[in-house]
């Protein structure tokens, strides 16, 4: 199977990522049936899907006239079957729960076509799990999407056992085709590769904080206004190599021995956890958010996400 190949797409889950993904697909010219099994979901979608693409128009992605005729290329619908049933390409987005996902996977496989390729946009789960619900599991992979999908440009793709090489490269051209930067996960691993490195400066974030070296203020301003910088235009391995890993090598030799090595959550997150105290969703985390203070917030990353693909399109 070929790129060409694929004309229809169906994405299952219309929520946060669902409608985001199917967006940007239908924005460069993909037939889309984007499916729910909550009708007011889909309806919700819609909004989100007339906001999505007129950044991605702000931002000189697409055309106004693109964005216009998107729209129509997007059919929605509550019954999974029809929806899937002359898929190309089934996108699954749906709630975080493997038995859910696993229910979602042995259903498509019924009900798509057979050479139809199955991408999950888990976060969590190894492709295995979801393939082995199927009786495809050479054209079952991870593509993990990082929030808002549209504007970020990273897709993980991750490789399960028993996926082919046919499937990763069709899913791989499919992505460059549309601008993105697909990046293959050779061997599934949890977390893959971009939740694994978040996961590893959050938790030495949180052991900084709570030994009282920094705030969460000052180590907030001490990631934003340095190494984050750079990080949106260099990578990891980049910014070292300019550094010279012979100087690398001598702060290592100094840190690795007294940075954070828990194997678990440290005691004071799972207390924050069980007051409540949620971050923008519930007004208090690691800081005290009025509804306007959590708006601003948003709209400074989407704005500056915004600015960063402009300036990477230029």
């Amino acid at each position: 199977m070929t790129t060409s190949s694929i004309q229809h797409i169906a994405v299952v889950g219309a929520g946060l990522m669902g409608h985001g993904i199917a967006l940007e697909l239908a924005a460069y010219g993909y037939d889309i049936t984007l499916h729910d099994r909550d009708q007011s979901q889909l309806e919700r979608a819609r909004g989100g899907i007339t906001e999505g693409l007129a950044r991605l128009v702000d931002i000189g992605r697409i055309t106004a006239k693109e964005a216009a005729g998107a729209p129509a290329r997007i059919a929605m619908g509550t019954d999974l079957r029809s929806a899937v049933a002359g898929a190309d390409l089934v996108i699954e987005a749906v709630s975080e729960n493997i038995e859910v996902k696993r229910t979602v996977f042995r259903d498509i496989d019924a009900w798509a076509p057979r050479h139809a390729i199955f991408a999950s946009n888990t976060s969590t789960f190894m492709p295995s799990l979801l393939a082995a619900a199927t009786t495809r599991p050479e054209r079952v992979l991870v593509a993990h999407y990082f929030n808002p999908p549209y504007l970020l440009p990273l897709v993980e793709l991750v490789r399960g056992d028993l996926t082919n090489d046919e499937t990763v490269a069709t899913m791989r051209a499919l992505y460059e085709g549309i601008g993105k930067s697909p990046a293959v996960v050779q061997r599934e691993a949890p977390g893959f590769v971009g939740n694994r490195l978040q996961m590893a400066l959050l938790r030495e974030a949180l052991a900084i904080v709570d030994a009282g070296i920094a705030s969460p203020r000052d180590v907030d301003t001490i990631i934003k206004t340095s190494f984050g910088r750079r990080l949106a235009v260099a990578g990891v391995f980049e910014v070292f190599e300019a550094a010279g890993w012979d100087l690398t090598l001598a702060v290592a030799d100094q840190l690795f021995p007294v940075i954070e090595r828990s194997t678990e959550p440290p005691l004071s997150l799972r207390e924050k956890v069980a007051r409540g105290e949620l971050g923008l969703k519930t007004g208090k985390g690691f800081y005290d958010w009025t509804p306007e203070e959590a708006a601003a917030l948003r709209g400074r990353i989407g704005n500056a996400l915004a600015a960063i693909a402009r300036l990477s399109d230029a």
